[in-house]
């Protein structure tokens, strides 16, 4: 009796050993899917056209430019604009044409906004670390002829 005894609490250890890995395991993986860079949130922002989505990555003064005009507005002025620009330009396809870090401090994305009706927007996004985080520096939506 004392062999089973010493088996079954053997076995009732591995399982509960087993069943932690596996636990710590999903909740890592689950941990990893679900947290996006900041590029990926600007482009699924851009995407699903929601300028609330993109506002924590501005800064004090966010310089935005919508078919070749460049203005630098306010942190809420260019939640205004973009919104207002989402709202009047849906996006039915954006494709991302080219993404890098040039350095350690900043990367780009150029791409292109396919609207429901055809038309295209080229869009550019740079962002730049500042105090840790990746802040917007420069985005550019110009209508491609």
């Amino acid at each position: 009796m004392t062999e089973r005894y010493t088996l079954f609490v053997r076995n009732n250890c591995m399982r509960k050993i087993l069943l932690s890995i596996t636990f710590t395991l999903l909740f890592f993986a689950a941990q990893a899917q679900s947290s996006k860079t900041p590029m990926e949130d600007m482009v699924n922002a851009l995407r699903m056209g929601r300028a609330t989505d993109m506002v924590k990555y501005f800064d004090n003064f966010v310089p935005i430019t919508i078919n070749n005009n460049q203005q630098i507005y306010s942190h809420n002025q260019a939640q205004v604009v973009l919104q207002d620009f989402f709202d009047k330009h849906s996006a039915r396809d954006f494709v991302i044409m080219d993404n890098g870090s040039p350095d350690n401090t900043s990367k780009f994305l150029i791409g292109s906004f396919t609207e429901p009706s055809g038309a295209k927007y080229s869009v550019y996004i740079l962002m730049k670390t500042k105090a840790g985080d990746y802040m917007l520096q420069e985005l550019r939506l110009n209508k491609e002829n």
